[in-house]
């Protein structure tokens, strides 16, 4: 009797605590984009949103260096996969990058599927990570999620930056 009433404690604790989680997600979504997504904590919050002069929406992790995301809608030739427009992006913007270092692909399932490419740069002198998430929307766009910190940072708010990526969803 004893052992059930442990378990049942610990089944209700690791319920207050995913409720306590949800909790604090934020949902974003505005009249000048079609997606959704959900920030995971208080700490991430909107710092630009698409206009006629900004193509894109951005949001930031406390600081820029701390976790920095610009959401942006690609449109590609019909039969384009994500994995190409990945290595398409990587062999004419990334590999220019100061101190760039090729990372891990990796294909990822959400509720848009594609694929995520990881890497590492420098900027200002400073070691920077980056992960792209390409999702495919439809045929012909695709919405990347670029997420870069700073070296050390990034792949300590990954389970973050994947929880935002699984919920981007057009509306």
């Amino acid at each position: 009797m004893r052992r059930l009433t442990i378990l049942l404690a610990a089944i209700a604790a690791s319920t207050f605590c995913a409720l306590a989680v949800l909790a604090q997600t934020q949902t974003f979504s505005s009249n000048s984009v079609d997606y959704v997504l959900d920030l995971p904590s208080p700490t991430w919050r909107v710092v630009t949103e698409p206009d006629s002069v900004h193509e894109h929406a951005e949001f930031v992790n406390g600081e820029r260096n701390a976790g920095y995301l610009r959401v942006r809608k690609e449109v590609v030739d019909s039969g384009t996969t994500a994995q190409d427009f990945a290595h398409r992006e990587m062999e004419t913007k990334l590999h220019f990058l100061p101190g760039f270092v090729e990372g891990r692909e990796e294909s990822f399932a959400g509720r848009l599927n594609g694929v995520t490419i990881s890497y590492e740069f420098t900027s200002g002198g400073k070691p920077m990570a980056g992960r792209i998430y390409y999702l495919m929307a439809d045929e012909r766009t695709i919405y990347t999620l670029r997420f870069t910190g700073l070296r050390d940072h990034l792949p300590q708010i990954r389970n973050q930056t994947d929880a935002i990526a699984r919920s981007f969803h057009l509306k």
